[in-house]
């Protein structure tokens, strides 16, 4: 087949007859989507995943995303014509993994994409391949990356060493889908420290470290067709037996390929538990605080991004079970100045800045409820946009198309305050999610680019234009904003000093 990631058109396109389906893994569920060759959405169908958190430990159970994603599918494919299904792809939440044996039956938890407990791991890491983890633009790993926690595991228990499979979260279930293991994909590989240039395995730093060579997958690009659907899983999902299985990308990078962020200079901001930002650069961006490292995109171009730990997760901490709704039209309507820094971890900030000791607070009078929630909206806004300036920094390009997705953006004041304090147009396209990316990238096993798959199947929907006073009205917000970060020690000068010029222009 073509190459799904050569550059140019082919003048192929999905068609309109065949179905794709895109299953996504996330923190709290497990979905399967089903479009067709247009982009309409056909069906779609999500069961709950459960978690065990413990200090700055987070697992879950790697028989439940298989059990869980199943059912979704099975629900999901109810009453669609399932002779129709063409292909298939899976992301899954970024640096989570697990081992196996052989057969692979999970001989541990899935330590998840957030699970910090490789402090001393992360440390030996970076000393064995500082020179790889430089050319490759990131410089440190953080203990939540896997390679760290993949180290936590064999030096907790040294019986892992024999005998185990390194899996990625969705490495899991193309096995089970297949029957035997599948290669793993360039974008679950990243955090597990695959040489994304040379596109390798440094196993002189694996050695190094003790990782033994024949615990680590195969690895392909996203977009390559890995294999098909065994009977048994046939059975388990209702996915036909015979249908393509195509190798995912991390959710981050699904979202982005669901909004069509692909040419150049095009954002994608997935407002979420965090806020994870993915963009399309024509280089390598490299940045020297290590908080902003690039997957491999189509063809030559490269994808930067970062993802906070901040976002939309203290609404759930701070206003459980209230009415949102309400909420947002009192505060809409109250507009007040206070802003609070959303933090959502309890381990620090990880981008725009890397701070382990970060911790939230609010700058400004919150005598309401409506006054406090407007305050954790706004300190969205004005990370969102510190992250863009930070970027700016990097010599990311920025200036292309943005598009706003996940849970927040369902939030339409949210999002306008959002484009109002960037200043910047954004559009809010109209199923842009992990799910449908990976049905696209689904679709590429036609011969189509993945560009050329995008186009016919995401659709640009609503357009978001900031008036000029309003983001007038909050650039002193975002000062006070940028200055206590600064003030507190999290955030450098010298990105201080970028952001708030910028602000000034």
């Amino acid at each position: 087949m073509s190459d799904p990631h050569a550059p140019g058109p082919t003048g192929h396109h999905p068609g309109p007859d065949g179905i794709w389906l895109g299953l996504d893994l996330g923190t709290q569920s497990a979905r399967c989507l089903a479009v067709d060759g247009t982009g309409t959405l056909l069906a779609t169908a999500t069961r709950p995943l459960t978690s065990k958190r413990t200090g700055n430990r987070h697992e879950q159970d790697p028989h439940q995303w298989w059990t869980a994603l199943a059912e979704a599918c099975r629900e999901a494919l109810t009453g669609l014509d399932t002779r129709r299904i063409r292909g298939l792809a899976i992301d899954g939440t970024s640096g989570t993994l697990l081992l196996t044996d052989p057969n692979g039956t999970p001989r541990t938890p899935g330590l998840m994409y957030d699970d910090g407990r490789a402090t001393d791991q992360a440390e030996a890491v970076n000393a064995a391949g500082a020179p790889v983890w430089q050319e490759l633009g990131y410089r440190t790993m953080p203990p939540s990356w896997a390679l760290p926690k993949l180290r936590w595991l064999l030096d907790d228990d040294p019986t892992l060493r024999t005998g185990s499979r390194l899996l990625h979260q969705v490495d899991l279930i193309t096995w089970k889908l297949a029957g035997h293991q599948l290669p793993t994909d360039t974008s679950h590989a990243l955090k597990t420290g695959y040489h994304l240039i040379d596109e390798r395995w440094p196993h002189d730093v694996t050695d190094h470290l003790g990782i033994p060579t024949d615990l680590l997958p195969d690895v392909v690009r996203p977009g390559t067709v890995l294999g098909t659907v065994c009977p048994a899983a046939a059975d388990a999902t209702h996915i036909p037996a015979g249908t393509t299985i195509v190798a995912g990308m991390t959710d981050g990078c699904a979202a982005q390929i669901g909004a069509g962020a692909l040419t150049p200079g095009a954002w994608n901001a997935v407002l979420g538990t965090t806020l994870v930002l993915k963009g399309s650069s024509d280089h390598l961006v490299r940045d020297p605080a290590g908080v902003v490292y690039c997957h491999r995109g189509p063809g030559d171009t490269w994808l930067p991004g970062g993802a906070s730990s901040s976002g939309a997760g203290v609404i759930s901490q701070y206003f459980h079970g209230e009415n949102l709704d309400v909420l947002t039209d009192q505060a809409a309507a109250l507009d007040p100045d206070a802003v609070a820094y959303p933090l959502v971890s309890t381990g620090g900030e990880r981008f725009p800045f890397r701070a382990p000791e970060a911790e939230p607070f609010i700058l400004g009078d919150t005598p309401t409820r409506a006054t406090a929630f407007h305050s954790y909206l706004l300190g969205v806004a004005c990370l969102e946009r510190l992250c863009f300036d930070y970027l700016d920094l990097l010599d990311a390009p920025t200036d292309g198309p943005l598009t706003y997705t996940g849970g927040g953006a369902r939030n339409t004041y949210w999002c306008r305050l959002r484009a109002e304090v960037l200043g910047r147009t954004v559009h809010v396209p109209e199923h842009a999610e992990g799910g449908l990316g990976m049905a696209v990238l689904a679709a590429t096993s036609t011969g189509a680019t993945l560009t050329e798959a995008a186009t016919a199947m995401v659709h640009p929907g609503t357009a978001i234009r900031p008036a000029p006073d309003r983001t007038t009205r909050y650039l002193p917000v975002y000062h006070r904003f940028v200055d206590e970060l600064t003030r507190r020690g999290w955030l450098a000068p010298t990105v201080a000093d970028h952001a708030l010029r910028r602000a000034t222009q």
